[in-house]
């Protein structure tokens, strides 16, 4: 498995139990608390323990992330493999955030990008402030929005998944709200005193903690939320013209499969994706996307192909087919082995 760049004995993600309301808090700040193996790991022993714990009525979490940790991939890309661990646990664990059987909030100040943003939009209640910066920026290294998000952006209005995917373009917490990726906006002085407040609520009511959440909560104009003029086009083309050939072409199929795909059968296709693009069976560019963006940091990636006439039809029909029955993530079918399918029991594992 790669490398964990976290401390050994730093305490990644912070877990309170208080009275009937169960708290998580990501611990890495400085490292924009990007989603190590180490963060998966215990983001699921927590969930699984509270929805089974009778006690348990409300979760909260304070889940401002920057994603994956793109250093611990570009480390493992002389190693077959080295990373599938963390991508099965990481997209079973989503399966179990989109269907947690217990009302969650999440407050998010800050950046929520990528597979960061999985800890976000699928909960019951998310909170964004002033503060909060959303995107799904993947094709801008060679890879695929994940995590979920080619079931939840090919569920947007219109053709807002495609544009997200495909620009990476930035949303602050009020265009969240507008465009259905979060429920509530509240300013970021009232944070804290929100939290006091739910956990003083103590209990899992999604009416009484959505009553709790409006009190502070400010209302959102779709017209606060609009971009004026036609100034941003540019910058989008800009961006377009810089990002991965091969990455757009995946992501453009992606969220358009995903309007006709469950999340499971969505997290399944993420799954063959990542795990085809790791091993470079269509391109090397999710490696030298990654090189150009943090470790170099030159921001002058060079495309393999170049431009997007040359992707070849064949490598991406490739990269979509699906694995042996054997080798998919594992999805749970019935609810009474929801917790199943966990990475050690696979046949990577054996």
């Amino acid at each position: 498995m790669a490398k964990d760049l976290a401390v050994p004995d730093e305490e990644v993600i912070l877990g309170e139990e208080i009275n009937h309301v169960r708290l998580i808090t990501l611990n890495r700040p400085r490292q924009l608390n990007v989603i190590s193996s180490k963060v998966v790991k215990l983001l699921a022993e927590y969930l699984e323990k509270w929805e089974k714990d009778d006690n348990a009525k409300l979760g909260t979490g304070r889940a401002f992330s920057a994603g994956g940790d793109l250093k611990m991939f570009y480390d493992g890309k002389q190693i077959k493999d080295c990373c599938l661990e963390v991508v099965y646990r990481m997209y079973w664990l989503c399966y179990h955030i989109h269907t947690y059987k217990k009302t969650q909030v999440a407050l998010v100040n800050g950046i929520s990008m990528g597979g960061g943003a999985s800890l976000m939009v699928p909960m019951k209640f998310s909170v964004v402030t002033e503060k909060t910066v959303f995107a799904t920026p993947e094709a801008g290294i060679g890879f695929h929005v994940d995590c979920g998000f080619s079931y939840m952006l090919s569920h947007l209005p219109g053709r807002l998944g495609e544009y997200l995917a495909l620009t990476g373009a930035r949303l602050n917490g009020k265009e969240l709200v507008a465009a259905g990726l979060a429920t509530h906006f509240v300013p970021s002085e009232k944070l804290s005193e929100l939290e006091k407040h739910l956990v003083n609520l103590n209990t899992g009511d999604e009416s009484a903690v959505k009553t709790v959440i409006e009190e502070f909560s400010i209302n959102v104009q779709e017209a606060e939320a609009s971009k004026e003029g036609n100034a941003w086009i540019a910058a989008v083309l800009k961006g377009l013209k810089r990002s991965s050939p091969t990455g757009l072409k995946i992501n453009l199929r992606s969220i358009r499969e995903g309007r006709k795909q469950t999340l499971a059968e969505c997290l399944k296709k993420e799954f063959r994706l990542t795990i085809n693009i790791l091993r470079t069976a269509i391109s090397g560019d999710v490696y030298e996307g990654i090189r150009a963006l943090t470790i170099d940091k030159d921001n002058a990636p060079k495309w393999d192909p170049a431009t997007l006439g040359e992707v070849e039809t064949e490598k991406l029909e490739s990269v979509f087919q699906p694995f042996k029955e054997d080798l998919e993530l594992s999805i749970p079918e019935k609810e009474e082995s929801r917790w199943d399918g966990k990475y050690e029991k696979s046949a990577y594992a054996l």
